[in-house]
């Protein structure tokens, strides 16, 4: 009788852990793009813990948040606003993230002549309204410390990713754009990034976290935090990361604070 149930559990405890695992991302950049990045991080995390991960993103950050919210995906992987809300929508919590802060920073077109720079009265472009650091951070800034006008800021374009905003800012769409240090540094067409200058980085914020379904099984969610913190160097490079470490949700207090400033969280 007991090695009947114990062949039971087994089958059940193999079940459970082997159901798929669907890791949604945030699509800073073209969908195209990220898949290329992330099978290999969702290959490498089968391999290591024998649970199917599946990548998932979406072709915008407002459908991103829209599936976050509702609690679609089982690892999220999202900028420090999305996390605050989704813990506070979904339950989801913080466990792993790179351990450089991330930055803000706004872009211009190179221009040898414009030898100071006036953030007033300058057509805007950002990835998306909540984008964290690169569109909410960069704007309390801009109000906080250049006293832009929030007119100009609330009349600014949406354009899906940071890609975009870089080659946007690069063709003359726009003065001034926001997007973040990593997929600044990340970015492959020369032929932009050659045209544009940083003009300005935001203060530091803790970076984007892993966080997981509350009711994902424990032994799963420890697996697959070992295998993300184990995660081999040239995968992190993929990523522009150097290191992962582990947290909990206390490391977003700050976050949570700066969108209580904003009036972007009600409780």
């Amino acid at each position: 009788m007991k090695l009947i149930f114990s062949s039971i559990f087994l089958v059940f405890f193999s079940s459970t852990i082997l159901a798929d695992i669907v890791l949604g991302v945030v699509p800073q950049q073209s969908p195209l793009k990220l898949i290329k990045v992330w099978s290999p991080i969702t290959k490498y995390l089968t391999e290591s813990t024998g649970i199917k991960v599946t990548f998932k993103t979406e072709r915008s950050i407002p459908k991103f948040e829209q599936e976050l919210y509702s609690g679609a995906y089982d690892i999220a992987y999202m900028n420090p606003y999305h996390y605050v809300l989704a813990h506070k929508k979904q339950g989801y919590m913080a466990k792993v993230r790179a351990q450089k802060n991330i930055k803000g920073i706004l872009v211009m077109q190179k221009d040898p002549k414009d030898k100071k720079i006036d953030f007033k009265n300058k057509n805007y472009v950002f990835p998306a309204p909540n984008a964290f650091a690169a569109t909410l951070v960069t704007k309390y800034e801009l109000i906080k410390y250049f006293g832009v006008d929030i007119k100009d800021l609330n009349n600014a374009k949406y354009v899906n990713s940071h890609d975009s905003v870089y080659n946007y800012i690069s063709k003359g769409l726009g003065d001034i754009g926001g997007g973040i240090e990593r997929t600044y540094n990340n970015m492959k067409n020369d032929k932009i990034k050659s045209n544009l200058r940083i003009v300005y980085t935001t203060k530091k914020y803790p970076s984007h976290p892993f966080a997981f379904k509350r009711s994902m099984d424990k032994k799963v969610q420890a697996m697959l935090i070992d295998a993300l913190l184990k995660m081999p160097e040239d995968l992190l490079r993929s990523l522009s990361i150097k290191k992962f470490i582990k947290i909990d949700n206390s490391e977003y207090d700050n976050v949570k604070n700066l969108a209580s400033k904003l009036s972007l969280i009600k409780d």
